[in-house]
């Protein structure tokens, strides 16, 4: 047996089919026998009343029935049941019965009997209040400081308290905001009643409050204000507990604190009687009942906790102190004294079962056997070492997140797709622009290796893309059988798709030997779709508005060989020239030199040239793997056509844009329309008829006004999918060029795709702008740094703002702008460079909030950030200018701090000002080197006054001063590039050489 389960003491099984709660147990002195011995009175929503007084003596001959005192059965369900002193002028225990519509106080008196069935015991009716309102549960104590008796008060379900001194009704009240009732206790150290509201939080009642207030006869009597006489109802203090209470508890006993304990659905509060918290505990499961009982140790409480596990665990505070197993859950848990057994635990599940236990294990009389000792083989043990050592190292280098699997995979699916196209079409739209709108059929076969139950098949293409069907529910498949299913796929909407591969998801379960049921496994594969579903043959474009060009370094390939489903139809002949026009109408040629290893892709519309590129790719890749030309190698030589994706970009944020403002109208037109609706209706009620003042007319008008936005707005979200379908064409034709202007590795692309399209689909609260922005921003700032220290200063900081939509896209164009010059520049991406990167020790104390400032986004090197114009043209490193060290360390301050707050400003995306104010710098820069010249030219015709040298060489300086701070004045938040801080070194380095 395990030390750490409740023992049996004794146990019973109340009834069949009978129901209990938490307020159905109750112990104590209940026959007022005198020795102090407590009795187990049950109640059931069967309204059956047991009495019991365990014996271990009677636990092996009879039974429960030998333990059982008393069993009766009352006409009505059994709420809750309570021992106290309910009868006035009696110092006697009393048992209080709450019916849904009546209250009951019994005594329970034994007889001594004379034969061998034992003791008589009866059950008499004191007295008896029929309610008016359905009761929920029920606390009672000595209200108002009473003493030598206790008073009731019991809570119905429509909010109202009802109090009861012994046999007379007092009042009731109502709670004010009441929704549903609560658990309910009374604290008789401050007089006052607890319970947890709707609104979940805890609330504190002065039962001198509650007996003053206004006396309500409807629950919508409480809410309004007393005319007369009397006060509104108002709790004491309230806290809120944030979820639903289980129970409240005040413990009383001597050694424990004054505190208040409420056991909510994940946490348990402990609070002071003023309602300030003591202390809070987080449950890692699901309670289900608690009881505070009396602590050896002053100052702390204990309490038992019974949980859904089948746990009853043992707290003494926060610390848990002992863990015990139940055979049930158990809904209600008291602490009572027996003749042979003191503090036993009595707990009852919902179903009847009572458990009358301890904690802890009968001492055990087995010992262990002794082992011969042998000694240790220390060369087996040092390769046993190694051996464990060899297996930590590997597996501290896999970086899976999940341990592969050995076995068998329990299903395979595979998809072919039928090489030829549909011969009748089973797309929804027939015909664009006079051209056929093609399908094509794809099979899947799901073959399965074991036993699989509750087999689901989905399909997802990417839009405008559609299937047939979608959605396939395969019967349960033994081992080795084979299910095929087949779909055809169409274009379903007047624009190229951003990706022509599909994904298949397979959801089964796999039974178990510990779950029959079988344990949920999904299953995905992925297929392409062929190019001719969405495109056409048609002859070559002579000019277009943009222009791709890749090189290779192998000769030059027939075009009509790699697409050899398009050069059947096609006028050229000679391979060098092939044209695909798409359903949409676009038109994409590629063109092959016959000179040299060029090829060009050039089209109209700069998203739908990715299809062609991305397949153009491809089938280079699969042409040479075949011939065994491992050597091949494909380039982009630029320039990159970051004005083109542009164009893509802000469309996309103009609909949005657009969406925002239809929203806000639509929003605005409502409330008008509700309003208007109120004002008519108020006139129609009125018993005299009044003019309805133009508000017919001005109804109609406002709902058209609300179906034109709506429409307009429907109109606005296709646009907006369509767009966005197209945004990601070109970001991904835009990742495939910078992968082969910079030969990029399969990872590395894989870091600038997911940077460049972090969202799969645009939503109301997070778009794709502010997300790219941030991803973008966030490798400027780590692995395609300027320096180390500046990516430790950016791993060191904090926090972020939150990711809303931009006022516009300017900074997210200089931003990828900036990311393709670093890629340029020879920066690298890699995940792995944050890990590696010691963080300084002056670095690490900024980490604080607000303590590090943002990373410079210069492009380094001595140059200013040009224009998004300026941009494209790149490719070719510029030569950066070397700035030599001076003596004097105040203008190595001056030099160094000009690019830190430059770097600043454009992290913080301030605009730059307009060329004007730039040109003005230029002009007043070649001003002061001329005025250099003249006084440099002026000291060198008068060498023989050093004196004079001196101070006009001081009032130089000064004047220089006094015009930088002039000009600092004058640009505001203007960004201080590295080429003025180089001519202010020069001019300083002009009036020192004429000193001199």
């Amino acid at each position: 047996m395990s030390l750490f389960k409740a023992r049996d003491w004794w146990s019973g099984a109340l009834g069949e089919g009978e129901e209990f709660d938490q307020g159905c147990l109750c112990v104590g002195d209940v026959d007022n026998s005198g020795t102090g011995h407590d009795k187990i009175v049950v109640g059931s929503y069967m309204g059956m009343l047991r009495i019991f007084c365990p014996n271990a003596n009677k636990q092996s001959e009879g039974g429960s029935a030998d333990a059982q005192l008393l069993e009766v059965q009352l006409q009505n369900a059994i709420i809750q049941v309570e021992v106290g002193k309910f009868v006035s002028c009696s110092e006697l225990l009393h048992l209080a019965v709450l019916h849904p519509r009546k209250l009951s106080v019994y005594s329970v008196t034994g007889t001594a009997g004379n034969v061998e069935h034992g003791d008589q015991y009866q059950l008499k009716l004191i007295y008896e209040h029929n309610l008016q309102r359905t009761a929920c549960n029920m606390t009672y104590g000595t209200f108002g400081g009473a003493t030598g008796h206790h008073s009731l008060c019991i809570q119905s379900m429509d909010g109202m308290l009802m109090f009861f001194e012994q046999d007379s009704y007092s009042f009731g009240r109502f709670l004010p905001g009441f929704l549903l009732p609560g658990p309910l206790a009374y604290n008789s150290r401050t007089d006052s009643f607890l319970t947890v509201s709707s609104a979940r939080q805890l609330e504190s009642y002065k039962y001198e409050t509650l007996a003053v207030a206004t006396e309500a006869e409807t629950r919508q009597d409480s809410d309004l204000t007393p005319k007369t006489g009397g006060k509104r109802l108002t709790p004491d203090w309230t806290f809120v507990l944030g979820e639903q209470a289980l129970d409240i508890s005040v413990p009383s006993f001597s050694h424990s604190s004054s505190s208040i304990l409420v056991l909510g659905e994940r946490n348990l509060f402990c609070l002071r009687d003023n309602g300030q918290i003591r202390f809070m505990k987080k449950l890692e499961f699901n309670p289900s009942c608690f009881l505070p009982y009396a602590s050896v140790k002053d100052g702390t409480t204990n309490l038992l906790l019974g949980n859904h596990n089948n746990m009853l665990l043992v707290y003494q505070d926060v610390t848990l102190q002992w863990a015990a197993q139940l055979p049930f859950v158990p809904v209600a848990v008291r602490v009572a004294n027996f003749p042979e057994l003191k503090g036993a635990v009595v707990s009852l599940s919902s179903d009847g079962h009572l458990l009358s236990s301890y904690m802890g294990t009968d001492p055990s009389f087995f010992s262990t056997p002794k082992v011969d000792a042998r000694e240790a083989d220390y060369e087996q043990v040092d390769a046993e070492m190694k051996k464990l050592q060899k297996l930590i190292r590997e597996a501290t280098r896999t970086q899976d997140i999940l341990p592969k699997s050995d076995a068998l995979e329990d299903l395979s699916v595979k998809a072919i797709v039928f090489p030829s196209l549909d011969a009748s079409s089973q797309a929804l739209i027939q015909d664009m622009d006079g051209l056929p709108v093609p399908s094509v059929t794809v099979q899947v076969k799901v073959k399965a290796s074991s036993v699989l139950q509750s087999a689901k098949l989905s399909i997802c293409v990417q839009p405008p893309l559609a299937v047939t069907q979608d959605q396939f529910v395969l019967e349960p498949m033994g081992v080795g059988s084979t299910k095929e299913v087949s779909f055809s796929a169409f274009l379903n909407g007047h624009y190229p798709p951003a990706d022509l591969t599909g994904d298949i998801v397979v959801s089964y379960s796999s039974p178990t030997e510990l779950n029959p049921k079988g344990v949920p496994r999904v299953l995905q594969s992925r297929f392409n779709l062929p190019l001719a579903l969405v495109c056409v043959p048609s002859s070559p474009a002579k000019s277009t508005k943009f222009k791709i060009t890749v090189d290779t370094n192998q000769p030059p390939v027939d075009l009509s060989a790699l697409f050899r489903e398009f050069s059947a139809k096609t006028e050229d002949k000679d391979g060098n020239s092939l044209a695909f026009q798409f359903l949409s109408g676009a038109k994409v040629t590629v063109l092959a030199s016959k000179t040299s290893q060029r090829y060009r892709i050039q089209g109209d519309s700069f998203e739908d040239m990715w299809l062609v590129v991305k397949e153009l790719v491809q089938r280079f890749d699969q042409h040479f793997s075949k011939l065994g030309i491992k050597d091949f190698k494909k380039s982009f030589s630029g320039p990159i056509p970051l004005q083109e994706y542009f164009l893509s970009v802000d469309n996309h944020f103009q609909l949005r844009v657009n969406a925002q403002q239809y929203q806000d109208l639509l929003s605005e037109r409502a409330v008008q329309f509700r309003a208007i609706q109120r004002r008519l209706l108020t006139r129609f009620k009125d018993k005299t008829p009044a003019p309805l003042q133009s508000l017919d007319t001005l109804l109609d008008a406002t709902y058209n006004q609300v179906i034109t936005l709506a429409e307009a707005a429907e109109e606005n979200r296709a646009l907006l999918e369509q767009a966005f379908v197209r945004l990601r064409s070109s970001t991904h034709l835009l990742v495939l060029l910078l992968s082969l202007w910079q030969g990029l590795t399969h990872d590395q692309t894989a870091i600038l795709e997911a940077t460049l399209l972090p969202l799969l689909q645009d939503t109301p609260q997070l778009g794709w702008e502010e997300s790219c922005d941030a991803a973008v921003s966030h490798l400027l700032r780590s692995c395609l740094s300027r320096s180390p220290k500046d990516q430790a200063t950016s791993l060191a900081q904090i926090g972020g703002s939150v990711l809303s939509l931009p006022q516009d896209t300017t900074r997210l164009k200089k931003h990828i702008a900036l990311l393709c010059d670093r890629l340029g520049k020879g920066g690298r991406l890699t995940l792995a460079s944050e890990a590696n990167v010691q963080i300084p020790a002056q670095i690490q104390n900024l980490a604080a909030p607000g303590g590090v400032e943002p990373i410079a986004e210069d492009l380094g090197d001595g140059e200013e950030v040009e224009n998004p114009q300026e941009m494209t043209k790149f490719i070719k490193k510029k030569p950066s200018r070397k700035v030599k060290k001076e003596k004097d360390s105040k203008e190595k301050k001056d030099v160094s701090r000009e690019p830190s707050e430059a770097s600043v400003k454009e992290e913080a995306g301030v605009p730059e000002e307009p060329i004007k104010e730039v040109k003005k710098e230029k002009k007043e820069s070649s001003k002061d080197k001329k005025e250099s010249k003249k006084d440099s030219s002026k000291e060198a015709k008068e060498p023989k006054d050093e004196a004079k040298k001196k101070e006009s060489s001081s009032s130089k300086e000064k004047k220089e001063k006094k015009e930088k701070e002039k000009e600092g004045k004058e640009s505001g938040d203007r960004k201080v590039s590295r080429k003025s801080s180089v001519k202010v070194k020069d001019k300083k380095k002009e009036t020192e050489a004429a000193e001199g």
